[in-house]
């Protein structure tokens, strides 16, 4: 059977490709692939403890019998990165949720989601500061696995809309490159009143941070790496 493989964040490096493919026998399971790679990849090995495996952009366990054709994803933590420039979902409740490659407008979320109800607007914006831990930062790169993580996106938004009480919410979040005092992510909350939103644009900006499959790259003057991160712990339940 002929599998695709993905590598993100700082495994792309690792392989030295985001994507190679591997023929595996009938029932072989996604474990054994994994351990394939780790053998192949000493540093691999070492970051086992904290890869997540998806199959065909699902959360799976090592466990998973693969299948012909399967598209699988090697994830390290996330640290939170269209040819066609943007993906988005807009649903019938007004929310709204994308991924960009575009500069992200704040202001025009907030007209595109207010609405005679609310009384409160809500902006979180994650910005790209000059420095991290002593060194001076140049610019960041976002990667990341789209289709998986708009998905994940749309669905914290959704979750977070039907926990508080809020109108709307919109999350988008930028990839590719950015420059020093770019919008990285932009979290946009209306509500009838001011504490369920800010409330809900806390716990998305924590929630997106951890569960949603973007990773940052940082670029400084004597060098670059990946950002270190750590994954929910709702996710690493269902390894």
């Amino acid at each position: 059977m002929r599998i695709t493989v993905l590598f993100f964040g700082v495994l792309k490096d690792v392989a030295g490709a985001a994507e190679d493919h591997a023929d595996v026998a009938q029932g072989t399971q996604l474990g054994a692939l994994f351990d394939h790679y780790a053998g192949r990849f000493p540093r691999i090995e070492e970051m086992r403890a904290s890869i997540l495996l998806a199959r065909n952009r699902q959360f799976c366990p090592a466990s998973t019998e693969l299948r012909e054709g399967d598209e699988v994803a090697f994830m390290p933590p996330v640290s939170g990165g269209a040819p066609t420039g943007r993906n988005e979902v807009a649903d019938e409740a007004g929310h709204w949720f994308a991924l960009t490659r575009d500069p992200i407008d704040a202001r025009a979320l907030s007209a595109r989601l207010l609405r005679g109800e609310a009384g409160a607007v809500v902006t979180f914006e994650g910005v790209v500061r000059n420095n991290s831990r002593g060194r001076r930062t140049l610019y960041l790169t976002y990667d990341c696995y789209e289709p998986m993580a708009l998905d994940a996106i749309v669905e914290i938004g959704r979750e977070i809309a039907g926990s508080h009480q809020i109108d709307r919410i919109a999350v988008v979040h930028r990839l590719g490159r950015l420059e020093i005092g770019e919008t990285s992510v932009a979290i946009v909350v209306t509500a009838p009143h001011r504490k369920p939103a800010f409330d809900a644009a806390l716990e998305g900006i924590n929630r997106l941070k951890r569960r949603v499959p973007i990773w940052k790259k940082e670029y400084f003057a004597d060098g670059e790496t990946w950002v270190e991160g750590e994954w929910d712990e709702s996710v690493l339940r269902g390894r």
